[in-house]
């Protein structure tokens, strides 16, 4: 996998952690818990630091970051599942969890074939 097709594959997921993250950061439980907005503020950030080279198309830069950065997302993705049950057992919310849990293991995926190609 090249850097120009891993950035993509993971772009296409990070279409999916936005949605989760807007989810919660605009969700009215987000309001009354801080670590909720921690968990968000994790996915805000992994693609936040992966933004400008996204915007120049720099697959290396982009690359070097996301397979750097991805540990932080982990943790965040973690501790949502963990608070999850008991911020709310509401259907958006369980479906947040699955659809996060789907991504990040794709990421995880993504990253883990492009360091076994070598590529840099």
């Amino acid at each position: 996998m090249n850097n120009e097709d891993a950035m993509q594959a993971i772009e296409a997921e990070l279409s999916h952690i936005w949605m989760v993250r807007a989810f919660l950061k605009h969700s009215e439980e987000a309001e009354e818990d801080e670590e909720l907005c921690d968990a968000h503020r994790g996915l805000y950030d992994y693609m936040l630091a992966l933004g400008k080279s996204s915007n120049e198309a720099n697959s290396v830069a982009f690359m070097k970051t996301a397979v750097k950065k991805f540990a932080k997302l982990r943790k965040s993705c973690q501790l949502f599942f963990e608070i999850q049950p008991e911020i709310s057992s509401h259907t958006n919310f369980i479906m947040a969890a699955k659809s996060l849990n789907y991504s990040l293991t794709t990421l995880g995926t993504i990253i883990e074939t492009y360091k076994a190609a070598g590529e840099k």
